[in-house]
């Protein structure tokens, strides 16, 4: 008990600090995140996850003599929000990747006005493209994308501590993910792009040589078949595309706080 009362503020502050440091960082991560992002998610489970998580990593944070309730310590927070909220982002780029590829295809296809709501974006999106994002989230689960993620926010105290600079992190790597988010759509899509185009030329062709023949009568199922396949190659090799662009994601991140 005397222990206790012989606490001072600034021994309050820094054991206070050593919580509330990894809980701004694991509770701005899980608020983007992709699949707990989602309103069907509770706010209160995000928040009682990364409250459970902060104590676990009380002992494992670098102890920052910064009081969280002065100007400082709103900085601090801030650079905390604003560095979850940038490795959130990338894996949010992850999906987009095969989201788009689903796009894409259906936009080859003619099922570009195949529209359907979102229930978590509360958007009209593809049909195709949320087949794939559903794809997508069930990879990202079998590959124990959710423990890499959060192993990476466990090394980031140690890879970029708390009371670091956001100028630290290799920016420009994180920022030239959304170059080579359309770079690597193109590169996934590609077959399917150029299948759909061979079979828009072959039609073409044939509607110059023929010109009563009704070709859309004709070319339009043929490319919704032709579609439909390669919509089912392209799901048959995902879970290796996914592999590969998750690895390089991963190992970005852990890159740029390196």
């Amino acid at each position: 008990m005397n222990a206790l009362l012989n606490l001072t503020s600034d021994q309050l502050m820094v054991w206070f600090g050593t919580i509330w440091w990894p809980f701004i960082r694991l509770a701005a991560f899980f608020w983007i995140l992709p699949v707990y992002d989602n309103p069907a998610v509770a706010p209160r489970a995000k928040v009682m996850t990364a409250l459970f998580l902060s104590f676990l990593l009380s002992s494992y944070v670098e102890v920052v003599p910064v009081d969280p309730f002065s100007v400082e310590g709103a900085i601090v927070t801030g650079e905390q929000i604003l560095f979850a909220l940038i490795m959130a982002a990338a894996v949010r780029i992850l999906f987009d990747v095969l989201a788009l590829v689903g796009l894409t295809i259906s936009m080859q296809m003619g099922l570009s006005m195949a529209m359907m709501m979102d229930p978590g974006s509360g958007d009209q999106v593809s049909v195709l493209s949320q087949l794939f994002w559903v794809m997508t989230v069930l990879l990202f689960f079998a590959f124990d994308g959710h423990l890499i993620s959060l192993q990476l926010m466990v090394d980031s105290f140690t890879l970029w501590p708390v009371g670091s600079s956001l100028y630290q992190l290799d920016l420009p790597a994180l920022i030239s993910l959304f170059g080579w988010m359309l770079g690597a759509t193109l590169t996934v899509a590609l077959p399917a792009i150029i299948a759909m185009l061979l079979v828009n030329l072959t039609f073409g062709v044939a509607s110059r040589s023929a010109p009563s023949m009704n070709l859309f009568a004709l070319g339009f199922p043929m490319a919704l078949l032709l579609g439909f396949v390669c919509v089912y190659l392209t799901l048959y090799q995902m879970g290796n595309h996914f592999f590969s662009l998750a690895e390089y994601v991963f190992a970005l991140m852990r890159r740029a706080m390196g």
